[in-house]
Parts: structure tokens; sequence; C-alpha cells
């Protein structure tokens, strides 16, 4: 298993009900995949480096997990189509 840091920033525009049902939802499709998160740090409103979708603000959150290495594809092609991620990376944090 390798480990692995997905940091997110979901739509400011949304209910706080809809922010954290998609955290959750990104934690299930770890779960589901095989995955194990480790640790989930919700960073919450902070001010974007520059206007995404003309907004300037974005509500952060940073997943730790560990998986096998065809995960984050599946986790990138999920993030890409929900409308509620404004912007998302995924990092391997064993590679050097």
């Amino acid at each position: 298993m390798i480990n692995y840091e997905v940091l997110f920033v979901i739509d400011p525009t949304l209910e706080d009900e809809k922010k954290e049902a998609a955290v959750a939802r990104v934690q299930e499709v770890i779960t589901a995949e095989g995955g194990e998160v480790l640790d989930v740090d919700v960073w919450g409103l902070r001010d974007l480096a520059y206007p995404i979708q003309k907004k300037t603000t974005g509500y952060y959150a940073v997943i730790e997990f560990k998986a096998g290495a065809e995960l984050p594809a599946e986790l990138d092609r999920r993030l890409r189509i929900s409308d509620d991620f404004m912007r998302h990376i995924i990092v391997n944090k064993d590679a050097e």
C-alpha cells in the first residue's frame, strides 16, 4: 500500500451539510476501492490565490490515505465529474 494525500477545494456556496457530505463521499470512495483513510483535516473556508469560477474563497479539506496504485486514478475521475469540487490534487507521499 502506498501513502497518498488528496487536497480538494469545495464550492463555498454549498450548504454546510453538502460540504460535509462531499468530504464523506471522498472517504467512501477511498474505502470502497480498498484504501484506508488515515487522517481527515478540514481547513474550512480560505481565500483562493486567484478566482476560480468567479469565486474568491473555497472550502478546503485534506485527506491522507493508503491505497493501491490504481485508486488515485479512480478518485481523480470521480472528483473531476462532480460539480461540488472546484480543484483537487492527489500526491504520492512515498515518492521522492
